[in-house]
């Protein structure tokens, strides 16, 4: 048989020739980076999904749940009743002004809010999650930012944000931004134990907010800041569309001016509860006499 028809022979005896048509490879390299935009084109998809259920479950919630819902809240240290008989509803997008002395109860109620305390009486739920049952399923979208910062003063202010931010698996491009936002970037690596309080206190601002909580609880969040300090810090916790929170504050100019509503508590008891334009001044200045 001649070279000219073994190139047409079936199987292997035209391959072992060497004569039959090879068909050309594809590129390998061009295939990867097809499949690599594909891959990208997915994750992008799904990311718009999520972020589109998380909006219309969000929308869903505001219309139909209370973010802050409470009846008959009672907390108790010992034989002491820190709360007794506390109820209130926010809904979301509202901000709630707490005020009271010292010892009456405020810091107590922010932390049952953020399921740091357990209710000794009544219901709470927050985000529409029954408190304590549900208290797993709610702490991530929570945003407390306390008397204490919540940091490790032997770390540095980008190291703690860092770790907060692989807790909330959020972006380390979140912490850089925020640090900027903060006036933070020019100390960010050096200990938080070298910084001032006010310094301390927007590092503890940036952790609060690290992951875009859907409720932020704040018990006088503008303890220990300059004004070009609070100057920064407003755009985060400040008043702004579809923020909800919760302000724990000794300011009754300030605080009422921020407020939907207004509760005054007296020795772990509901004094007031109204809204912002049923409240005066006067009136919350009562509470400290």
């Amino acid at each position: 048989m001649g070279q000219e028809h073994a190139a047409h022979l079936p199987g292997s005896k035209g391959v072992l020739r060497g004569d039959r048509q090879r068909r050309p490879r594809p590129d390998r390299a061009a295939a990867g980076a097809r499949e690599r935009r594909r891959q990208r084109r997915g994750r992008r998809a799904r990311a718009d999904r999520a972020r589109a259920a998380r909006a219309d479950g969000a929308a869903h919630e505001s219309l139909n749940v209370p973010v802050v819902q409470v009846e008959g809240l009672a907390r108790r240290y010992g034989e002491r009743e820190a709360l007794s008989d506390v109820s209130l509803r926010l809904q979301s997008g509202q901000t709630l002004v707490v005020f009271g002395p010292n010892g009456a109860g405020k810091t107590t109620l922010l932390r049952v809010l953020a399921t740091l305390l357990r209710p000794h009486a009544g219901s709470v739920e927050v985000l529409g999650a029954p408190l304590p049952q549900q208290a797993w399923s709610v702490r991530g979208r929570i945003g407390l930012l306390g008397h204490e910062p919540l940091l490790y003063r032997e770390l540095t202010a980008r190291e703690n944000l860092r770790f907060h931010a692989r807790l909330h698996r959020v972006k380390l491009s979140r912490v850089d931004e925020l640090l900027e936002r903060l006036g933070l970037d020019g100390r960010a690596d050096e200990p938080l134990r070298t910084l001032s309080r006010g310094m301390v206190q927007r590092a503890a601002v940036a952790r609060a907010v690290l992951h875009e909580p859907e409720l932020l609880l704040l018990d006088e969040p503008r303890a220990n800041l300059d004004p070009a300090a609070i100057e920064l810090v407003e755009p985060l916790i400040g008043p702004a569309p579809g923020r909800t929170r919760v302000i724990c504050s000794h300011d009754p100019h300030g605080g009422i001016s921020e407020a939907d509503q207004v509760l005054g508590l007296r020795a772990g008891c509901v004094a007031l509860l109204r809204e912002r334009a049923r409240v005066s001044v006067e009136e919350i200045a009562g509470l400290y006499r």
